[in-house]
């Protein structure tokens, strides 16, 4: 049984054999990649006060950890 969560493993996120953000990554470029991590940084941290709260502020850091780690 897989869990899910609205931030780490989103159920709608995941329904395939692979997952979104893999499939995203295998399309794009090294830089592209980088920045479709970036663009929802900012479009997270842009409104969690206004829309998510807290959990805006996770999927934020979801996507940074990401960017760190294409980094590395």
């Amino acid at each position: 049984m897989v869990d899910f969560d609205n931030v780490n493993r989103p159920s709608h996120y995941a329904s395939g054999s692979i997952e979104c953000i893999e499939a995203i990554k295998a399309q794009m470029t090294p830089d592209e990649y980088q920045g479709y991590l970036r663009g929802n940084v900012v479009k997270y941290m842009w409104r969690w006060r206004e829309k998510g709260g807290v959990e805006s502020l996770r999927k934020a850091r979801w996507y940074l950890d990401r960017l760190i780690a294409s980094e590395v």
